[in-house]
């Protein structure tokens, strides 16, 4: 792959996904599209890219984005945000929406699903009055790819053995051969849509709780603002916004403060 392959890419992705990728990570570009390149029976990366540069595959360009997009992702990742959920805010939103039996959640960025699928096991687990309500769970992602597997609800035993507890597993997979697969009932909680963040959204109804969690740092400022600005817009007044670890709302939208007395990176609308 030569320097100019690498700024290709580097473009190409930015103008996709908004997702910055910065010098001196070559590596990483040959990491990730080495895999598509031998998948496509191509000599090399820069192969692949000297194609993707043809314009004439727009499929190879979806491709591209989405092994390009990390996917990292595992069940009830962090701990605390679960805990501060179960403890304080599902609560909260309970209590205050007693009168209409109505909680929306959008997970953004979700992935292969293991952060939905978490929320929907805590509530099933400890709030069984739910079942009543409607519960609208909406789980978003970019890429087609991993949005397949999140609604197939299939994991291996490596993946479950990432953050999810051992009663879970239990209690709501079954074991086929060496893959674990989520119970009907649970898979029907999640709604999986495809939403690219940094494109046009779709029209969305208005959210209780919004999981936007370790996807903001891959962006610049000017995108991240957008972003929050837009978030601000479908989160209801009284709602919670739930970030990374290492994310913050500071410097970059004043619609949103940061709940000091909750643990976990939740936020709460200005006003």
């Amino acid at each position: 792959m030569t320097a100019q392959d690498f700024e290709y890419v580097c473009r190409f992705v930015r103008d996709r996904s908004a997702i910055v990728l910065d010098a001196g990570k070559e590596y990483l570009v040959e990491s990730r599209l080495s895999p598509l390149a031998a998948q496509l029976r191509l000599g090399s990366v820069g192969d692949l890219i000297g194609q993707l540069r043809t314009g004439r595959d727009a499929g190879l360009g979806t491709r591209v984005i989405e092994a390009m997009v990390t996917n990292e992702t595992l069940f009830f990742r962090d701990v605390q945000p679960f805990d501060t959920l179960r403890r304080v805010v599902l609560p909260e939103l309970i209590r205050r929406r007693e009168a209409e039996r109505r909680l929306s959640v959008w997970c953004a960025a979700c992935s292969t699903g293991q952060e939905p699928y978490s929320l929907a096991m805590l509530i099933r687990e400890y709030f069984p009055a739910l079942v009543t309500w409607h519960v609208n769970i909406l789980a978003t992602d970019l890429s087609a790819e991993v949005l397949a597997r999140a609604r197939d609800g299939r994991y291996s035993q490596l993946e479950v053995n990432r953050g999810l507890p051992a009663a879970f597993l239990l209690k709501y997979f079954r074991q086929q051969g060496g893959v674990w697969e989520l119970a009907d009932d649970m898979r029907r909680m999640v709604e999986f849509r495809e939403l690219n963040l940094v494109r046009e959204w779709p029209s969305l109804p208005r959210f209780d709780l919004v999981f936007l969690r370790n996807v903001m740092i891959y962006f610049d400022v000017g995108t991240k603002k957008a972003i929050l600005d837009r978030v601000a817009r479908v989160l209801r007044p009284d709602g919670y916004l739930l970030l990374g670890a290492a994310e913050s709302t500071i410097n970059l939208a004043d619609s949103f403060r940061r709940a000091e007395e909750l643990k976990g990176g939740f936020y709460q609308s200005v006003g």
